[in-house]
Order: structure tokens, then C-alpha cells, then sequence
């Protein structure tokens, strides 16, 4: 885990306790390629370094394919899936609809192909999910009302890659459907896949969770704290701090208290409350001095 890890996993921890409610540990290891039961294990002993114990833990998405394999049929009941054949250069390509975060809208390219077209392809198809010119709104815990048209803002998205593999939209839907999660806590910058997962929602039959969008941790030249950088993981963070004072650090930063001092979990979740949390993103301005 690195500091951006820490902190989604301590704002879901204290949301939850703060209602006496049940946290549940998954791991989201949907691409065997880049995940090992190693990496499962040292998460799993950061969260218990930081003081955050999980009351239940899921199967891992990696042995769920067979689960995930009864929605994808659903949705081919539905007459709602059709191969896509696009390249990633295709989808990227500057004549291709963007939004103004440069993010792709899919133009249906593929959706309307007949089936000789559709034989002379070369390449393994995607699978994509037909979605309606319809918006979906909801209130944010921490960013407030949001609203996006999923055809003119998002098109028809991938639900299973070339490879097999199901995509984070589908299987995090059926997930939180199945498990009975009334709370998703993650990054700002999965906002955007609300709107998805709530029309996914309606076709499987699931309630709706609240959504709690927190914001992205920053280094003060503006770059985000990420995995690939290693910025901060809990190996130099743990050699250097202990957990409360990690925890003081964030949450001053976050504005859910007043100082740094050190504070534990259990402390905080006392005196939580989303109202207090910052909602733009977080500069840690002493990020190479916080040891």
C-alpha cells in the first residue's frame, strides 16, 4: 500500500464505525497477471499495523469468474452486449469523441456491425454493454450532487476484456450487490463510474449504495501519489512512523482535525464526520519531510 491506499482504507474505516457499522476487506485482484497472494498478505498486515481490523472478508474477485460469468449472460439475455473490436489507438485517436478531461466517449463504432462484418475481424473482441440516452444523478457524501447522460457523456462500455478478464464496473457491482455494501468510500477519481454501476445496478436488481468520492493525495509539485512511484508505501512508512502518527498526519491533512498530533482509528472514528473532510485534492506540502 502507499499513502493514497492508506488514506481511502482510513476514511472507509472511520465512515463505517462512526455508524457501528460492518467494514469489509476485498481484494480486487482481477488481473492475475499483476497481482500475488504476497501482496494480499502484506496488505493485509498494513491494515492491522494502521489499527484498522476488518469485520468480514469476501472471496477474491479472482475466483469469482464463474459468478461473474451469470451477469455477462444476463446482459446477453437482455440482447444488451455485442463485441467490440477496437484498438486502444482507435479509441484514443484526437478525431474520436473526448470530454473536456480528455477522457473518451465511445461512438458505438462496433455496435451496429453485422455478423460478415464481424467475421472478418482478426483480432479478439471486448464485450460492451449497450447503455440508454438516459441521466443518472446522486448525491455525493463528499462532493455533493452529481449527474451524467451515459450515452452522450460515457457510450456503451467494456464489461469483459479481449483476454476474459471482467472489468472493475462489473465485477465491483455484482460485489457490492451481492455482499449487501451500502457504502462505497474510494478516490475522486472513480466519481465518473457512479453513473455505470447504478445503470448495471438496475439491470441486476441491486440497490443503489451511497458514494463517498474522497479526494486524491498530492505532492507538492502537483503530481498524484501513485502505486507506480511508490510514493510513501507503508515499507519505508512503517519503518519510520508509528501508526498513530501516520494517522494524525492524514487526518489534520484532511481537515478532520485541528493539529497532527498523533490519534488512533478507534479515537477518530469517534469525532468523524464527512462534513469536515476536505473536498479538493489534498497538497501534502511537507511530503518529504514527513518523517
Amino acid at each position: 500500500m502507499h499513502l493514497g491506499n492508506v488514506f481511502a482504507a482510513l476514511m472507509s474505516y472511520l465512515s463505517v464505525k462512526s455508524k457501528q457499522g460492518v467494514w469489509v476487506l476485498r481484494m480486487e485482484d482481477l488481473d492475475t497477471l499483476r497481482t500475488k497472494e504476497e501482496y494480499a498478505s502484506l496488505l493485509r498486515e498494513d491494515l492491522l499495523w494502521l489499527g484498522l481490523q476488518w469485520d468480514e472478508e469476501t472471496q477474491p474477485q479472482s475466483r469469482r469468474s464463474p459468478v461473474y460469468d451469470r451477469y455477462f449472460e444476463k446482459l446477453q439475455d437482455l440482447h444488451l452486449l455485442y463485441p467490440c473490436y477496437c484498438t486502444r489507438s482507435q479509441l484514443h485517436n484526437v478525431n474520436a469523441p473526448h470530454l473536456s478531461d480528455g477522457t473518451y466517449v465511445y461512438a458505438g463504432t462496433c455496435r451496429n456491425l453485422t455478423e460478415q462484418e464481424r467475421a472478418r475481424q482478426t483480432r479478439l473482441p471486448s464485450y460492451r454493454v449497450m447503455v440508454p440516452d438516459r441521466e443518472y444523478s446522486f448525491t455525493d457524501l463528499v462532493q455533493g450532487p452529481y449527474r451524467e447522460n451515459l450515452s452522450t457523456d460515457c457510450g456503451d462500455f467494456v464489461v469483459r476484456r479481449a483476454d476474459g478478464v471482467y472489468v472493475y464496473q462489473l465485477a465491483v457491482t455484482v460485489d457490492d450487490g451481492e455482499s449487501g455494501v451500502n457504502e462505497v468510500v474510494r478516490g475522486m477519481d472513480l466519481l465518473s463510474s457512479c453513473p455505470r454501476q447504478m445503470y448495471l445496478q438496475e439491470l441486476f436488481g441491486f440497490q443503489t449504495p451511497q458514494y463517498a468520492h474522497i479526494p486524491m493525495l498530492m505532492a507538492p509539485d502537483g503530481r498524484r501519489l501513485s502505486k507506480r512511484d511508490r510514493d510513501l508505501d507503508m515499507g519505508a512508512l512503517r519503518t519510520h512512523l508509528k501508526p498513530e502518527q501516520l494517522i494524525g498526519i492524514l487526518a489534520h491533512a484532511a481537515g478532520l482535525t485541528q493539529t497532527s498530533e498523533p490519534i488512533s482509528a478507534a479515537e477518530l472514528s469517534t469525532v468523524f464526520d464527512w462534513k469536515n473532510l476536505k473536498k479538493t485534492d489534498i497538497v501534502l506540502q511537507n511530503i518529504a519531510d514527513i518523517f
